[in-house]
């Protein structure tokens, strides 16, 4: 008899992954305070705490949804285009009238989820690989967004443009927002059954599929949340903004997203990981962020310097993964007659 896992075992080493990354978090602030203090700076002044936190808040909403998608083993690379539609879907039907507030946010909820359910039926129906998929959607919205609209439009009234700009303290509301969000996608993965079918589907598609799981809503699911999340995202675009903003796919969001997920532990070949440690990651390249902008780090050694640490947490994850695997016993007996 094959030896099995508890599910103790598994939420064990879950928490071991979840803890290592909010680890590193520490470690981060503790060695970007010492090298901000070096140049005579304070990286926990009040104005530095607000930038981190407001670095946290756009990336965190793409790098959520990036996550369910992720643990199916799909990818969307359509969520910097999403969210650039949907803060131009907010702000003109918004249009300065504070009345059509609720208006907007259902349109864009409506329009990026409709975005994701195609994204997902070309994965799922036409069977085309999620990077393709997803890169051919993103290169129609940006082809509709540069012919349609030249610049900004739409006008967002200054109530909701609160929710940009507003704070508690040093943390911003988009930030509580986001942890809030965050914690329904905690709750979402561990608590309901498509959650769970998340993880079945990116651990081995054909199993979970002999398993009764219908793998296809599954993944049709985690693109709409995607994609959701991106117009979430696209909501507060146009609340820092003022305005719908066609331009901001230029930042490529989808790649901030990604190298999150990836920080945060969770692999790309799908099946394991999750959204705690995907806040981790947020936080880690937030804090990096602010301490290359006090150090005033050349532009071009910041992105190396992401670069490098993103592929070195990889490496660690991937080195931890194989020397596990190995440890494992091929065959264990349980219950062996003396």
């Amino acid at each position: 008899m094959t030896r099995r896992l508890s599910p103790a075992a598994l939420s064990s080493t879950t928490l071991s992954s979840t803890v290592l990354i909010y680890l590193a978090l520490a470690g981060v602030l503790v060695i970007g305070g010492a090298a901000v203090a070096t140049g005579g700076g304070n990286l926990f002044a009040t104005a530095n705490l607000v930038d981190m936190f407001t670095r946290t808040s756009l990336t965190g909403f793409l790098a959520i949804g990036m996550t369910l998608v992720i643990l199916c083993r799909s990818l969307d690379l359509s969520v910097g285009y999403v969210a650039a539609l949907s803060s131009l879907v907010a702000a003109t039907t918004m249009d300065g009238d504070v009345g059509r507030i609720p208006l907007a946010i259902g349109a864009v909820l409506l329009v990026s989820g409709l975005i994701g359910g195609a994204n997902g039926v070309f994965v799922t129906v036409l069977g085309v690989n999620p990077f393709i998929a997803t890169l051919g959607t993103g290169l129609i919205l940006k082809g509709y967004l540069d012919t349609e609209y030249k610049g900004p439009a739409g006008d967002v009234p200054a109530v909701f443009q609160q929710f940009g700009y507003t704070r508690i303290a040093f943390i911003p509301i988009s930030t509580v927002v986001m942890l809030a969000v965050a914690a329904a996608a905690i709750w979402f993965l561990r608590s309901t059954r498509t959650g769970h079918h998340m993880y079945a589907v990116g651990g081995d598609l054909d199993v979970a599929r002999m398993s009764g799981i219908r793998t296809g809503r599954v993944l049709i699911a985690a693109h709409v949340l995607c994609a959701m999340c991106a117009g979430v995202a696209g909501l507060l675009l146009a609340a820092r903004f003022g305005t719908g903003s066609a331009e901001a796919y230029t930042n490529l969001y989808e790649l901030d997203a990604i190298a999150a997920v990836v920080l945060g532990g969770t692999l790309l070949l799908g099946g394991k990981g999750g959204v705690a440690g995907t806040v981790a990651g947020v936080a880690i390249l937030a804090v990096l962020d602010t301490v290359f902008n006090v150090m005033q780090i050349d532009p071009f050694a910041k992105d190396v310097l992401r670069g490098a640490v993103i592929i070195a947490a990889v490496a660690i994850y991937a080195r931890r993964q194989l020397d596990r695997t190995a440890r494992r016993p091929r065959f264990a007996l349980e219950g062996r007659a003396s």
